[in-house]
């Protein structure tokens, strides 16, 4: 990749034996040089490069110095990296540009032979950094796609050998989804539709985050999320009740209907499931995820679950009666099981 240079000098014949010395580096694109001849100048010059790599920059100039660029150049780029090369190359003059910020010092006359080891050393300086706020911010935006849990995991040094591992976990699963969002989605623009449901769904992601809870997955007008560790179900109503309280609160007004009241169903179960990378480590498409009947009755229950409802199973109900208002809805006969299932709905 072609290097950018800008060279910061008052000599005029610099510019033309800069060209000369790195002829070939210019001419297979590896280096690209520009040319200031003040500080001024160089700052103006950043402002239309924007994507150059280092400084080199004598000191004594007119309008601005060497010594005061160095200051502004760490005001435009904490990356953008410079060396001083300079006649006075006293002790003072060096100390000054080091403390405020110089990668390297070199004194004239110029040997260009180290000038360019210490343009190499301090591109690869560079480069190191970009590819390192690189990496920063792919794993920041990662951070809004994958739980914290699984970034973790994937630091470990058994990350790779365990891609495909498990374990069976006690743990609470939770699904919600918009009720009515289909109907929504066919009569208003898809803008107006995805900023609705991401509204929701950040309603939904923080307090199951505050309950201690991870979102699993994101299913079209749907979320899945896993509460574990102490009090894991009652934490996963105590984020139901508040996710359903919110959008209760809604009323959305849009082109087409005097207004969408939105609401929640909910379907809570907990008990022993598989958690861990499930998919294909030979097309590298795997999802961390928990599955298990503890998980489909979760999904069954949201399904059976009315607007505004949420719903617990029997075995749920015993282990949190003292804690929770809840009622009896009936018996249900969900999707695959063969007996009907005693549900109840949480009130408050």
């Amino acid at each position: 990749m072609k290097a950018k240079i800008l060279v910061v000098d008052d000599e005029a014949d610099l510019q033309l034996l800069i060209k000369q010395k790195f002829r070939r580096q210019i001419r297979e694109q590896e280096y690209e040089f520009i040319f200031a001849e003040n500080g001024f100048k160089a700052l103006e010059a950043l402002v239309l490069h924007p994507d150059t790599d280092m400084v080199l920059s004598d000191i004594n100039m007119p309008e601005m110095d060497g010594l005061t660029l160095l200051i502004r150049l760490g005001e435009v780029s904490p990356i953008l990296k410079s060396v001083i090369v300079s006649a006075y190359g006293d002790m003072d003059n060096i100390r000054t540009a080091m403390n405020r910020g110089a990668f390297d010092f070199l004194t004239k006359p110029i040997d260009f032979k180290d000038l360019e080891v210490t343009m190499e050393k301090t591109l690869t300086y560079v480069a190191q950094l970009r590819e390192t706020l690189r990496a920063v911010r792919e794993n920041d935006i990662l951070r809004m796609y994958v739980d914290s849990s699984v970034l973790q995991f994937m630091t470990q040094d058994a990350f790779e050998k365990s891609l495909m591992t498990s374990e069976n976990i006690e743990a609470t699963v939770v699904f919600m989804d918009m009720c009515g969002f289909t109907s929504i989605s066919e009569k208003e623009p898809a803008d107006l539709v995805v900023k609705l449901i991401n509204k929701y769904f950040d309603v939904m992601v923080k307090e199951i985050i505050a309950q201690g809870g991870l979102v699993d997955k994101f299913m079209g007008d749907a979320v899945m999320a896993v509460f574990r560790g102490e009090y894991h179900l009652d934490r996963a109503i105590e984020s139901s009740l508040a996710v359903r309280n919110q959008i209760n609160n809604f009323k959305e007004e849009a082109e087409g209907h005097t207004g969408y009241f939105p609401k929640v169903s909910i379907g809570i179960n907990s008990g022993e499931m598989v958690s861990g990378n499930i998919g294909s480590a030979a097309l590298k498409r795997l999802d961390y995820t928990v599955i298990g009947d503890a998980v489909n009755v979760a999904q069954r229950l949201q399904n059976a679950a009315k607007p505004g409802q949420v719903l617990l199973p029997e075995s749920a109900y015993l282990a949190v009666k003292e804690a929770f208002n809840c009622n009896l809805v009936g018996e249900v006969v969900l999707k695959n099981k063969a007996n009907p299932v005693k549900i109840y709905e949480v009130l408050e």
